[in-house]
């Protein structure tokens, strides 16, 4: 059955930019570890929060929350994981992402290969391996999801598994009452179609460019790495400890990679630009380490 809702151009994207969904972010966890970045702006700083630009993050809560059902997860896996769009390298790919043109971002004005250069820079200045550098390079380039004309929704937002009663500790949770899934008992319990403590492995979340990355790079990264692509915008857990009862123990100790990711993930936003040129030689050696010459999207 095609679950594949029919939506208007507002209902697919609902944010003036990506960026309001990372804005949001930042106004709910607002600490600033300042190891990550001692420049990063105040919860208050960061951007004037004035009804119209909440009503759109509530717009596209209220979406992400009614279309993201377990059928719909298991047809844009069907969809997107064929992988049969674009093959690229790796470096093109994220200029590819360049052209997802934002002009509506007041607090900066760095392109998205940029954003993804300070992540890693901060994470290299810190002395982490090197793999977890190029983790921070890699992490947002599933947004690439945007190009081929998915729905804002269905590329960013927090993730959440899916096949279960959603918890109330994801953001906007009350807009989950218009996901069908909610009024279908196969979905609506506690552990619904899973098994306790299964393991997140054998747990469906709903559809993004964290999963959309993760099985891009799954055959080529160490698994900390592979979490933290997968996992970064899982907060209700990694920040709520939501669905410990789906986390078997080795979920456990790999989140710990998850929350050491976070910090770099939220707070390395600077409007000093990384010199790409000066950067490209490391990136493509650091690419070409672990990665293939090139990828397909």
């Amino acid at each position: 059955m095609n679950q594949q809702p029919v939506l208007t151009e507002q209902e697919r994207n609902p944010l003036a930019s990506l960026e309001e969904w990372e804005d949001d972010l930042l106004a709910r966890y607002p600490e600033t570890p300042a190891s990550v970045n001692p420049e990063h702006k105040t919860k208050e700083e960061y951007r004037n929060y004035e009804a119209p630009a909440r009503d759109t993050v509530r717009e596209f809560y209220r979406l992400n929350h009614r279309y993201q059902t377990f059928d719909f997860v298991r047809e844009k896996r069907e969809e997107f994981l064929a992988f049969n769009k674009k093959e690229m390298t790796v470096w093109g790919v994220a200029e590819f992402l360049n052209t997802l043109v934002d002009d509506s971002d007041p607090d900066t004005d760095l392109d998205q290969l940029q954003h993804l250069l300070q992540t890693s820079e901060a994470i290299r200045a810190d002395g982490h391996p090197d793999w977890f550098v190029l983790t921070g390079f890699l992490h947002d380039m599933g947004k690439v999801l945007c190009l081929f004309g998915e729905p804002q929704w269905a590329v960013v937002g927090d993730t959440f598994p899916v096949g279960c009663a959603h918890s109330d500790k994801i953001v906007y949770s009350e807009f989950f009452a218009e996901n069908p899934d909610s009024q279908n008992e196969q979905y609506n319990t506690k552990y619904g179609v899973y098994e306790p403590n299964c393991g997140l492995r054998n747990v469906h979340m709903s559809w993004g460019h964290d999963e959309y990355l993760y099985h891009m790079t799954k055959d080529y990264l160490p698994e900390p790495a592979l979490y933290m692509i997968r996992y970064h915008s899982f907060y209700a857990q990694h920040r709520e400890n939501a669905y410990n009862h789906l986390l078997d123990d080795h979920d456990h100790e790999m989140f710990k990679w998850v929350r050491a990711f976070n910090p770099y993930d939220l707070y390395s936003k600077s409007p000093k630009p990384p010199v790409v040129s000066e950067l490209k030689p490391y990136y493509e050696d650091l690419i070409a380490k672990y990665l293939p010459a090139t990828v397909r999207l």
